[in-house]
């Protein structure tokens, strides 16, 4: 009799930090999550960016979920959470913020997914730097004059289809499709 060894790989370990970092406005509070793998085979990098009734809390748990091939940030935008506030708290004050935490990263490139106002603040981050954000995943209903001014590939997503709890107990069934859409399936 052979015996056969099965090679399992070790999941791949994920932490989760929180942060400040400065912007035009002040500071931004963001929690990240990033795998273990020191970076150097990750795809690009994922921004999260919340409703207008919630803050980057509403990511706790999806994003080890999202984090297990790609950095991921999810920061209070301006006048939420634990964010300074912009003088208007304005979609393109917090697309500029946004802005500012990718340039001080020295990240090339990024994929943004956006909730609601969210959605609205990815579409104007892409609008105004194209050559920054490659991939949009939008839920919630952007306006859509603003969808229209994107070149950049984008996705609607229903999350609601998603289950009760989309970005907390359901987050597995969400990060999936997600993941699918940042890589280009």
């Amino acid at each position: 009799m052979v015996k056969v060894q099965r090679s399992f790989a070790p999941p791949v370990a994920v932490r989760t930090r929180r942060a400040y970092f400065d912007c035009k406005f002040g500071q931004l509070h963001v929690r990240t999550a990033f795998p273990t793998t020191g970076g150097f085979d990750e795809q690009v990098t994922l921004f999260c960016l919340h409703s207008a009734d919630a803050a980057s809390r509403m990511f706790s748990r999806i994003l080890p979920e999202l984090a297990d091939v790609r950095s991921v940030y999810a920061p209070d935008l301006p006048g939420f959470g634990e964010s300074d506030p912009s003088p208007t708290r304005s979609i393109a004050e917090s697309a500029v913020a946004i802005s500012d935490l990718a340039n001080d990263l020295r990240l090339r490139q990024i994929d943004v997914m956006g909730v609601q106002y969210g959605a609205d603040v990815a579409l104007e981050l892409a609008a105004a730097r194209p050559e920054l954000v490659r991939r949009l995943v939008l839920a919630g209903s952007p306006a859509a004059e603003r969808i229209g001014a994107v070149k950049q590939p984008h996705r609607l997503i229903d999350v609601a289809a998603y289950g009760s709890d989309p970005f907390g107990a359901d987050s597995q069934k969400l990060a999936m499709p997600i993941a699918a859409i940042l890589s280009g399936r």
